[in-house]
């Protein structure tokens, strides 16, 4: 009887093994990347953000709109000069194709940005920007990790506020551009 069970619960660990590996519980739809080679080498990717309609959240101290109902930003001092938003991610043939978050925490001495852009079935960027823009107007920011295909990855990202200028009434009143250059793979670092 013993030799039974046992048989009953390898043959039903391997029937679940084997319908996992043939029917996938999660299987998520990725979108085409629209990746050209950069001039010097590497590769480079373009995502925008179209203001307002992207923005799904924003949050800051002292802030009585633009968050979910329910959701109260914290009041906690250390928190004061902290900030993050929440938004829709575009690609090229302006589908959504992700989310983003942009923190930036107001120093004394410095501004901290950050942004997370997660991509599915592909993965998720962390980048740290400058904290003051270039002359243009727009702000580089080092790819500090990633996860998925971008673990391997280092590069950099560009920031910039192009406003529309098209004068539709519907139109959006600007759209944030990040591009992306991959410039190369790391070597992964060891876990101490």
């Amino acid at each position: 009887m013993l030799k039974t069970f046992l048989f009953g619960i390898l043959l039903g660990v391997a029937v679940a093994a084997g319908a996992l590996y043939a029917v996938p519980v999660v299987d998520q739809h990725r979108e085409v990347s629209f990746v050209s080679v950069a001039p010097n080498g590497g590769n480079r990717e373009s995502f925008h953000i179209n203001i307002p309609v992207d923005r799904i959240m924003v949050g800051t101290a002292g802030q009585t709109s633009g968050l979910p109902a329910g959701l109260d930003w914290p009041q906690d001092e250390i928190l004061a000069g902290v900030g993050a938003e929440l938004f829709k991610v575009r690609n090229a043939r302006d589908v959504v194709i992700g989310i983003a978050a942009r923190s930036v925490a107001q120093e004394p001495d410095a501004n901290i940005i950050d942004w997370v852009l997660h991509f599915p079935a592909r993965g998720t960027l962390f980048v740290n920007m400058e904290p003051e823009p270039r002359e243009g107007g727009h702000r580089i920011g080092r790819l500090r990790t990633g996860t998925d295909e971008f673990s391997t990855l280092t590069g950099f990202v560009a920031e910039r506020w192009v406003s529309d200028t098209s004068g539709e009434e519907d139109a959006p009143s600007g759209r944030i551009e990040l591009s992306a250059t991959y410039v190369g793979a790391a070597e992964p670092e060891p876990l101490e």
